[in-house]
């Protein structure tokens, strides 16, 4: 795949032309590749953007071997902090937040995580894993959540997978969003469960926000705009640590 080896490298944008890196890299997966859309998106430019990105930090994945277009994995961050200058967070148009908001503890969101196709299934998610982890031990943060979607917008297509999520994966009571335009998850009986299936129809980055401790709010949401059917990831960053831990393991191997 690679005609020399990747040389990977992760850091917040810092420029414009950073910022610009990444709305074309999300452009190609998420609009070119998935389907997706929005009243921002910038055709003629080939930029997936929104209102939220001035105010996001955006962890970016470099590969500085790459002679062109270096940026080759994106992380959207936003630190409650920041949230508060416009109000809400980006997830707060799909869930009902107010579970997080009440337990008081620091709050970030994560959003738009992708990876250029080249580089998916190999290290690089574990780089901007590792920056992730950088990132909430030096702001504090206690809870991590935010939107991940699967492709196509039909439920029933995605009963197997959605009923899985809701049997095995809720997140407890206390932080336990809810979907604004409820679509129920529990699509098939729990007895009709076929977990290998349901495990194979889950995109690669739920399954590893679950394996980290993650678990999903209540009910999915359907994005029309952007083609998906969403679902509400909350971690406690407690459960990060062991994280950090497997991926230096992972990088000295």
């Amino acid at each position: 795949m690679f005609k020399t080896a990747p040389q990977f490298r992760v850091a917040l944008a810092e420029s414009e032309a950073d910022l610009r890196a990444a709305q074309r890299l999300r452009y190609e997966v998420f609009v070119e590749e998935l389907g997706g859309s929005g009243a921002m998106v910038d055709h003629a430019a080939r930029l997936e953007m929104d209102r939220f990105d001035p105010i996001f930090d955006h962890l970016l994945l470099f590969d500085d071997a790459r002679p062109a277009d270096p940026v080759v994995g994106v992380y959207r961050l936003l630190p409650d902090t920041q949230a508060r200058e416009i109000g809400q967070f980006y997830s707060e148009d799909e869930y009902d937040l107010s579970p997080l908001h009440a337990s008081g503890r620091r709050l970030m969101e994560l959003g738009r995580s992708c990876l250029h196709r080249d580089y998916r299934g190999g290290p690089g998610m574990m780089h901007l894993w590792q920056g992730l982890a950088d990132y909430v031990e030096r702001h504090g943060i206690e809870i991590l959540f935010g939107v991940a979607s699967f492709h196509g917008t039909d439920t029933s297509a995605l009963a197997q997978p959605l009923s899985n999520l809701h049997y095995n994966h809720l997140a407890p009571e206390v932080l336990r969003v809810r979907s604004r335009a409820f679509e129920r998850m529990d699509l098939v009986p729990q007895d009709a469960l076929d977990r290998p299936r349901a495990v194979r129809e889950t995109p690669a980055l739920i399954k590893g926000y679950l394996r980290l401790g993650g678990a999903v709010g209540e009910g999915a949401f359907v994005d029309r705009a952007f083609n998906t059917v969403d679902v509400c990831l909350v971690m406690d960053t407690a459960t990060l640590e062991p994280m950090r831990r497997a991926i230096y393991a992972k990088g000295r191997a």
